[in-house]
């Protein structure tokens, strides 16, 4: 585990979006333990149920690019992605707002199921089809967290493992590295995914606002509304005027659509 400050065992603080990712998965790894630990095991596996298969995907369970990555099989992998996603997401929203991480990490998450969609449809285009491997965790979204604070912050100094000094830029490249080489193992399935997962972070951070989505959305919403009332009040000067001219009297607009008072302007000069 990586970690960077003055402390080698402190986190960052444990709020925001940061401590609802963390807490949502937690609660959905001990809801999936407890199910299926009571009830009967069903027809298809919970984990694959929710899980990401990109040829289940392809036959309409749509919802598994937006579930895949609650699920968390194993015990000691769901507190390893928890604690990297404590860490990593917690550093960022230190210095971003809460709106841009949490878009950071959706868009992470759904590159991820992207990447595994793309790669297993183009092996069957090419006739050979990929051996799938279900896809589980918050793996691609950490990947795509760490690759954010890679190029943002590069040359800060991790400590990892707790004792090996690695600047940011240098650990998300040997994540990189590493995924790269699984490539050409029997797991390339989950490897393209984890780098697809990386690759939506970095054009996350490259493309969108610094102040979120969100927030990016709703200013361009309300400027498309003012815009559209700048718009009727134009219209609605122009008729005037056409109006007032049938009436044998003269007004004038400006640009934005408001009454040039010439009468007032005149007395201003007169008593300037």
């Amino acid at each position: 585990m990586a970690r960077i400050g003055s402390s080698p065992f402190s986190f960052p603080d444990f709020s925001g979006v940061t401590r609802r990712l963390v807490v949502i998965n937690l609660l959905a790894y001990f809801a999936l333990l407890l199910v299926t630990s009571f009830l009967p095991s069903p027809e298809v596996p919970l984990s694959d149920r929710f899980g990401f298969i990109p040829s289940l995907f392809m036959h309409g369970w749509i919802w598994q690019p937006f579930t895949y990555s609650f699920v968390h099989p194993s015990l000691m992998g769901t507190l390893f992605e928890l604690i990297s996603l404590w860490f990593l997401a917690g550093f960022l929203e230190g210095l971003h707002t809460s709106n841009w991480v949490a878009g950071l990490y959706a868009v992470s998450v759904l590159g991820t199921a992207a990447a595994a969609t793309a790669i297993y449809l183009a092996s069957g285009t090419l006739g050979y089809r990929l051996a799938e491997f279900p896809i589980y965790g918050c793996g691609g979204a950490i990947f795509g967290l760490l690759i954010a604070i890679g190029v943002l912050y590069g040359n800060m100094e991790f400590l990892l493992f707790f004792t090996i000094g690695i600047k940011a830029k240098y650990l998300a490249a040997i994540y990189a590295l590493i995924s790269i080489a699984m490539l050409f193992g029997a797991q390339r399935m989950y490897a393209f995914a984890q780098l697809g997962g990386a690759l939506a972070g970095l054009l996350f951070i490259q493309l969108a606002p610094r102040r979120g989505v969100s927030f990016a959305l709703s200013e361009r919403w309300y400027a498309l509304r003012n815009g559209y009332y700048r718009w009727k009040r134009r219209r609605a000067a122009r008729k005037f005027e056409v109006y007032m001219r049938s009436q044998g009297r003269t007004v004038r607009f400006d640009g934005n659509g408001k009454l040039i008072d010439d009468d007032s302007h005149d007395d201003k000069k007169r008593w300037n």
